[in-house]
C-alpha cells in the first residue's frame, strides 16, 4: 500500500473519531442542561402547582375516615405559614405607608385587600384545624364568626408588632 493511501486511511480515521468524540461532548452537554434545567425548575414548578391548587387543596384528598390526619396537618401548617406571611405583608404596607413610601390611598386598598386574604386563610385555617382536631381526638368549640376573625387578624398583627425579630 502506497504512503499517501496509509495516510488518507490515518486522516479519515482521526476525522471520524474527531466526529464522534464532537457528538459525544455535544450530547453530554445537552444532558448536563437538561439536569440542571430539571433541578432549578423543580421549585418553581412545585410553587406555581401550589398557587393554582390554593393552601387548602390537600384537604380535599383527605380520606374521611381521618386516615389523612398526616395531610390535614401539613396543610394547618402550611395555612398557619400563609397567615404569618400575610400578617408580614401588612406589617410591610403599614411601614412603608408610615414611612412615607405608599400614599394614603394606596395604603387603605392595600391594606383592604390584605387583610380580605388573610380573613380567606384564617376561614380556610378553621376547619383545618378542627379537622386535625378532630383526628388528634380533641374537640374545639364552634368558631369566631367573621367579625371575631377580624378581629383576630388585627389582634394577632398587633401582637407579632411587639414581639422582637428574630
Amino acid at each position: 500500500v502506497p504512503v499517501h493511501e496509509r495516510r488518507r486511511q490515518r486522516n479519515a480515521g482521526a476525522a471520524g473519531e474527531h466526529h464522534a468524540m464532537a457528538f459525544l461532548i455535544a450530547l453530554s452537554t445537552l444532558v448536563v442542561v437538561a439536569a440542571v434545567v430539571l433541578v432549578v425548575g423543580a421549585p418553581l414548578r412545585r410553587a406555581r402547582q401550589l398557587a393554582q391548587d390554593g393552601p387548602g387543596a390537600s384537604l380535599a384528598t383527605e380520606s374521611p375516615d381521618g386516615a389523612g390526619a398526616a395531610a390535614s396537618a401539613g396543610s394547618v401548617q402550611d395555612l398557619e405559614a400563609a397567615r404569618e406571611a400575610k400578617y408580614r405583608e401588612i406589617r410591610d404596607a403599614e411601614l412603608d405607608f408610615r414611612t412615607g413610601k405608599l400614599s394614603r390611598e394606596d395604603y387603605d386598598a392595600i391594606d383592604t385587600d390584605l387583610r380580605a386574604e388573610a380573613l380567606e386563610i384564617l376561614n380556610r385555617l378553621e376547619p383545618a384545624e378542627e379537622g386535625a382536631d378532630e383526628a388528634d381526638g380533641t374537640d374545639r368549640a364552634s368558631g369566631p364568626g367573621p367579625l371575631e376573625q377580624q378581629e383576630r387578624v388585627q389582634e394577632e398583627q398587633h401582637a407579632e408588632e411587639d414581639r422582637p425579630t428574630v
